[in-house]
């Protein structure tokens, strides 16, 4: 007869991804996931496979988490433009403030310390980074067909610019002690779309 495992492998996945993304991969030690998860190394080997395979799951499951978010902001009815404007300002906003400043978004952080030398990484961070575009690149069209964003614009550029710019104010908010930086920031960001 199997065993039953001792613990709650979703809660315990969430304890990962929340010290992951606090500390980042390498200040992470296993070690520091059998403290935080309150589990034994080989149950953790065994549920999820190694150090980096279970930093791959939490990443997963923070994008997970994030996109209905995204989607329901962005696919709201009626005027697409302010559902636009709201998302980047509450990007601007979280990562001005002190929580931004601790934990930075993992999506980013991800990208900055895995991205260049992590396969595997950098394409949940693609994939990600897409979501989101393809979300912004679809409120824009919308707002561009009921007349809210000038006919000679290109709602895919401005997709992309606005996917840049989102993920900068989260890397700056992370290192910066002045808010207004991000604040100033996110508002010339948004007078791209008047």
């Amino acid at each position: 007869m199997a065993r039953t495992k001792e613990f709650d492998p979703d809660a315990a996945l969430q304890s990962a991804l929340e010290l992951f993304w606090r500390r980042g991969y390498e200040a992470t030690s296993m070690a520091d996931l059998v403290e935080a998860l309150g589990v034994g190394r080989a149950s953790i080997y065994a549920t999820f496979g190694n150090k980096h395979e279970l930093y791959l799951k939490a990443l997963e499951r923070y994008a997970t988490l994030q996109n209905p978010r995204l989607l329901a902001e962005l696919s709201q009815p009626g005027p697409a433009l302010p559902a636009v404007r709201a998302l980047v300002r509450r990007f601007g906003a979280e990562a001005a403030s002190p929580e931004g400043r601790l934990n930075g978004c993992f999506i980013t952080n991800t990208a900055a310390e895995l991205g260049p030398h992590d396969q595997s990484a950098a394409r949940c961070v693609e994939r990600s980074w897409e979501y989101m575009e393809t979300l912004l690149h679809s409120a824009l069209v919308r707002a561009q067909a009921q007349g809210e964003l000038a006919r000679g614009r290109d709602p895919l550029a401005l997709a992309r610019v606005l996917l840049t710019l989102m993920q900068g104010l989260r890397v700056i908010g992370k290192a910066s002690k002045d808010p207004a930086r991000v604040r100033d920031a996110t508002e010339q960001a948004l007078s791209l779309l008047d």
